[in-house]
């Protein structure tokens, strides 16, 4: 990785080294160096088998029908087998190219956009992205010290006419929490706005005595440690603390992302998308390769079919009750 390119410096941040396409073309001339780093992320800690994780492994002489056997569990596999990709007969250099332009494109990018790239079909980059939106899925669950900023947001739909107790017709709502402390945020689509659905939220993510910011929203009342300001009347800022803007930014993030280059997020697959803005978000200070090592980390283990993926089960993707 080139050493010398320092694209920007954060306030108190040591400067994060990019890479460009040309960079990532010339680390991954072919298929093998592209096989050969996957496996050194994905068996960091020596290799190990997909399917029991066993570490007694061998190489086998053909590479047929797997490149390696255990000898634990009788089996062959690849560094494919227990993760996103265990499905997908795409090249490994396609999956590099696919995590390098998810990670880099600040607002996502389109698989319409992927499909011209990449030279694959719109249906497999569609599908390719949701299994890399699946991988950040296997993020740990957060616990914020605060000051926490709260607030929800509606995505999706076009009529902006609500109905009284049920918000925008056709929209979902999303609830987020961006913690001061660490700069790290957290979001999860849910079914409706509801008291008990916010509190449990908030009770969730929220280290005890953790001060909680909100807007004037009467759900978020009845809380320790709540201080709100009050949009409806003009207030956006209470003193030098109480204020919501910094989760507003990340949702105007997302806003921009759907109208100008998702257009659609479906109820179903939204809280993958939430996911990936948020896992993009909580890591964007890191170098360029190490973003890519963690989507690449965080593939193991997890796995989602195409039958799965559109499979119409009437609930949005991963949504919270409410």
């Amino acid at each position: 990785m080139p050493q010398d390119r320092k694209q920007y410096r954060g306030p108190g941040k040591a400067y994060r080294t990019g890479i460009t396409l040309l960079d990532l073309a010339r680390m991954f001339p072919t298929e093998e160096s592209a096989v050969q780093w996957f496996e050194r992320v994905t068996w960091a800690n020596g290799r190990c088998c997909g399917h029991c994780g066993g570490l007694d492994t061998r190489r086998t002489k053909s590479g047929k029908p797997q490149p390696y056997f255990c000898r634990d569990c009788k089996r062959y596999f690849s560094l494919r087998t227990g993760t996103v990709m265990a499905n997908s007969k795409l090249p490994i250099r396609t999956w590099v190219y696919a995590i390098y332009l998810n990670c880099t494109s600040l607002k996502g990018v389109s698989s319409m956009k992927l499909h011209r790239d990449l030279g694959i079909t719109q249906k497999s980059t569609w599908h390719l992205q949701q299994l890399i939106r699946e991988s950040f899925n296997a993020e740990s669950p957060m616990s914020f010290g605060g000051p926490i900023e709260v607030d929800e947001v509606w995505v999706g739909g076009r009529k902006p006419r609500h109905l009284p107790g049920r918000g925008p017709i056709g929209k979902t709502p999303v609830v987020g929490a961006k913690d001061r402390a660490t700069n790290q945020v957290t979001a999860h689509v849910i079914k409706s706005p509801s008291k008990g659905t916010l509190h449990s939220f908030v009770n969730n993510v929220a280290s005890d005595g953790a001060e909680v910011y909100t807007d004037g929203s009467s759900a978020y009342r009845g809380r320790q440690n709540h201080e709100w300001v009050n949009h409806s009347a003009g207030e956006y800022v209470k003193g030098k603390m109480v204020h919501t803007n910094g989760i507003e930014s990340f949702w105007s993030l997302l806003k921009r992302a759907h109208k100008g280059t998702f257009h659609k997020m479906s109820p179903k697959h939204l809280q993958r998308y939430v996911t990936e803005f948020v896992a993009r978000h909580n890591i964007r200070e890191w170098d360029t390769m190490e973003q890519m090592q963690e989507v690449v980390a965080r593939m193991v283990g997890r796995q989602l079919t195409y039958r799965d993926l559109i499979r119409d089960n009437g609930l949005p993707s991963g949504a919270r009750s409410g």
